[in-house]
């Protein structure tokens, strides 16, 4: 290079030698390297790290032996996905030129490469490493997923393959929840800004109990928008939970850190926020059958106590007493009269006289206690209607709840669903076309059958929903 200078800078035989400005030696200088080095890429490590409030960016790249002055202005910083730090080995693609202010060789940066790993996976776990410090992935602030959500909303591109599998997971578990499409684009470049946008507007429904943020598969590059600060601060603001469904099961975001709950893919997504509707059935009929055997056997064993307290109540009843007095009463006076009959006329009259004594004795103290066997007895039936009411009011008090809930109680009104070729429900005769196969579930079975006409209901405006 010395060489090359110098042969430049020699004046030549008929030109008179003369001084070089300071100026002239450092543009001389500066060209010489521009022209003769060009573009370079330098690897070695940053230090001296400074920021200006510009956005340029400057630093030393240095190795175990020498050092160079780097600059990086504000266009090419704000392209590089990662945070440059002192003590990072780079490869820079560069310029080799000269300050002329002061005189400096340095380079200008016109790209940075992590040296051993990629742009994008440092900066992933630069931003990752950053907000895990800040505590917004901290366990203790997910939210629990409802276990019947009323209303799902879904931040995801209405054009891409991750709404179809959210429609078909839906319909075929738990089919009468309401979707909320949120749409946004789920790449490029403003593909960030959207989804947050997205998860702002779906705030602002009512009822919605759960979000989805969904897209299918792809490169690092394909789901960069995700792996945005921005959309992980939107997702932690959302008033609901958030369940990020975002590629493959390999793939990993910073959405994934941030949501309250992480599924594999957008179909999984799905599962995770929604019961499956026949184990749902099945476990409300199993529960409506141990209700009513429950309900049963407490009905029988009040009966039984019932049936105990009744024959204790009739054994110590007055009027079991009483009719025992009776019958001895009847024995005394049946001894009386024979003995009046057999007695000498001498002797009856005082034997009657004491009979009719006793008779009237016998009077007094047999009302009270026939007064105290009605009394008893009224009381021991109204105890009998009342235990005997009570069970069988609560057991169809709870029969009519659960029929209420059951799914079931529908379709027992003559009721159907039926669904298309895809699964999905069937609300509307626009859905399918002559030709194709439905699905139609009873209150028992299901019937297949081939549609040969569909008819659609007409507008309220006078023209009709489609052929």
């Amino acid at each position: 290079m010395e060489d090359l200078f110098a042969e430049r800078a020699r004046p030549r035989p008929e030109e008179p030698r003369r001084p070089l400005t300071v100026s002239e030696l450092v543009g001389g200088v500066r060209e010489l390297l521009e022209e003769e080095l060009g573009r370079v890429q330098v690897v070695g490590e940053i230090a001296d790290l400074f920021r200006a409030r510009s956005g340029h960016c400057y630093f030393t790249l240095k190795d175990s032996a020498a050092q160079i002055k780097a600059a990086m202005f504000r266009g090419t910083a704000a392209r590089i996905p990662f945070d440059p730090e002192d003590g990072l080995e780079v490869v820079a693609d560069a310029e080799v030129t000269v300050y002329p202010q002061r005189g400096d060789l340095q380079i200008i940066v016109r790209n940075l490469e992590p040296v051993g790993q990629g742009a994008l996976q440092l900066a992933f776990e630069q931003l990752r490493e950053r907000l895990e410090a800040e505590g917004l992935f901290d366990p203790a602030r997910k939210r629990a997923l409802p276990k019947f959500p009323r209303r799902i909303g879904i931040v995801t591109s209405p054009a891409g393959a991750a709404i179809h599998d959210v429609i078909h997971v839906t319909g075929s578990r738990w089919p009468g929840v309401p979707l909320l499409i949120s749409p946004t684009r789920v790449q490029g470049d403003t593909a960030e800004r959207e989804i947050a946008e997205a998860l702002a507007r779906v705030q602002e429904e009512p009822d919605i109990d759960v979000v989805l943020v969904v897209r299918g598969g792809g490169s690092l590059e394909d789901l960069w928008a995700f792996n945005s600060e921005r959309v992980a601060r939107a997702i932690r603001a959302c008033p609901v939970p958030v369940v990020s469904g975002v590629g493959h099961e390999v793939d990993f975001t910073i959405a994934d850190f941030a949501a309250d709950a992480r599924a594999p893919t957008p179909s999984a997504a799905a599962m995770l926020v929604l019961p499956d509707g026949e184990a749902a059935r099945d476990q409300i009929i199993q529960a409506q059958d141990r209700l009513h055997r429950a309900l049963a056997g407490q009905l029988a064993e009040a009966r039984s106590r019932l049936g105990t307290t009744l024959a204790e109540l009739r054994s110590r009843a007055p009027a079991a007493r009483l009719a025992a007095d009776r019958e001895r009463w009847i024995a005394a006076h049946r001894t009386l009269g024979r003995q009046l009959a057999d007695a000498v006329p001498s002797r009856r009259a005082p034997l009657e006289r004491a009979g009719a004594r006793w008779l009237r004795s016998a009077s007094r103290w047999v009302a009270p206690l026939r007064a105290e066997q009605l009394r008893l007895a009224e009381r021991l039936r109204r105890a009998g209607s009342a235990s005997t009411d009570d069970p069988g009011a609560r057991l169809a008090e709870a029969a009519a709840r659960l029929d209420a809930l059951s799914p079931l109680a529908v379709l027992a009104r003559g009721y159907a669903i039926a669904r298309g070729p895809t699964g999905a429900v069937l609300r509307s005769a626009n859905e399918v076309a002559p030709g194709e196969d439905v699905r139609i579930h009873l209150q028992r079975g299901e019937i297949v059958a081939r549609v040969t006409e569909a008819r659609a209901a007409s507008d309220p405006s006078g023209g009709e929903e489609g052929a």
